[in-house]
């Protein structure tokens, strides 16, 4: 069993806690993203399982074993680094066998066949005998993922090895490690401050910011249904947009507008929240802009649009307020028009002002709750 488990893990610099209070369990054969800003403590949280870091307080456990006090080489975990750590006066092939040598007693003929098959599954067999300087960027990644692999670990530990990489061969290479994963479905802790690597990869993320955990899901949890204010604003591109509003009755009034909820809508709203003071969130392709309206609008006029290949980002101003757009290329409106902007209710986001949680996932915790009590 590779399960990674953490129980009420800190991690303290002095009197700064980096991390704090993390419980969490990453499954056998999960890739699990670690995602966040910078100093969010998502490296840290993943030098802490390499043994990098001591941990200040709770247990971090691999399979059965507590790994606290174990030292990393006897973790059964590989790591692979942002800036690939390749020995540079080493061939390939002795960068792909190196490791097992210092680690392991196994004899020359296993370790020359895993080398092998390593390089054979990443595509470098061809360059065993080349030098790191003589590789291009994502050959040395390659490289540098290969040397994990052949150690064949319990648990991949991956700090941003594609943050070096141009855009085109980012893509390229999420692809070949999720490929890689599928394969080999070893379980796989990766950091990245990327949400799309997170997005596209991963089978669960965990959302850090300042060193407390914020949320985890799989990626279309995090995007439909963010747990807070700081998941919402942080997921998803362009970033959703945010208004101030109050709720009276089951009228939900901002700045230059007004929406109408359901009755039963905005009861689930008052039942799972103690102020009126709201914020709103929906996503800029969550809005249309419509001629002919069939449902309640917003008002707003353009300020630019932006083409973006298979779509537009319109930017408008409501009331003084930025509300940004993204529809498909084929609509163009002209700068300074005024445009009706509609939204399903199904779509919005409603944040408790003073908590900053998501309104509508307290109301799903307390049903699911009550659900347990009930059964």
């Amino acid at each position: 069993m590779s399960r990674v488990s953490f129980s009420d893990v800190e991690k303290m610099y002095g009197t700064v806690r980096a991390v704090e209070r993390v419980d969490l369990d990453i499954e056998d054969g999960e890739f699990v993203s670690l995602l966040g800003p910078s100093g969010s403590g998502k490296s840290t949280v993943l030098r802490m399982i390499a043994g990098l870091e001591d941990i200040t307080s709770g247990e971090i456990s691999i399979g059965d074993r507590v790994i606290n006090d174990i030292h990393p080489r006897n973790r059964g975990i590989a790591m692979v680094f942002q800036n690939y750590a390749l020995y540079p006066h080493m061939s390939v092939r002795d960068n792909l066998s190196y490791g097992l040598k210092l680690t392991s007693d196994l004899p020359k003929s296993t370790i020359d066949e895993r080398v092998e098959d390593a390089a054979e599954m990443l595509g470098i067999e061809d360059h065993l005998d080349k030098k790191p300087a003589g590789l291009s960027g994502g050959q040395q990644q390659r490289v540098a993922t290969g040397r994990a692999i052949v150690r064949e670990p319990e648990v991949f530990l991956m700090d941003e090895p594609l943050s070096n990489l141009d855009a085109k061969l980012k893509m390229h290479m999420r692809t070949e490690l999720q490929r890689i994963h599928d394969e080999l479905g070893t379980t796989t802790v990766y950091v990245t401050h990327d949400q799309e690597e997170a997005m596209t990869m991963s089978d669960r993320i965990v959302i850090l910011a300042e060193g407390v955990l914020q949320q985890v899901g799989t990626p279309d949890e995090i995007y439909n249904h963010p747990a807070n204010l700081f998941v919402a604003d942080f997921i998803g591109s362009p970033a959703m947009n945010f208004f101030d509003v109050r709720l009276n009755g089951s009228l939900l009034a901002g700045e230059g507008f007004e929406y109408q909820l359901s009755n039963a809508t905005a009861e689930t709203v008052r039942e799972s929240t103690t102020t009126a003071e709201l914020t709103l969130g929906i996503r800029p392709e969550d809005l249309d802009i419509v001629d002919s309206p069939s449902g309640q609008t917003i008002q707003a006029t353009v300020d630019v649009v932006e083409p973006v290949g298979s779509d537009n980002y319109i930017y408008a101003d409501v009331a003084g307020q930025e509300l940004t757009i993204r529809v498909s290329a084929d609509t163009k409106p002209e700068v300074g028009d005024a445009v009706s902007v509609q939204f399903d209710e199904d779509d919005i986001h409603l944040f408790d002002t003073e908590t900053e949680q998501n309104v509508f996932a307290q109301a799903e915790r307390a049903t699911g709750k009550a659900a347990e009590q009930t059964s």
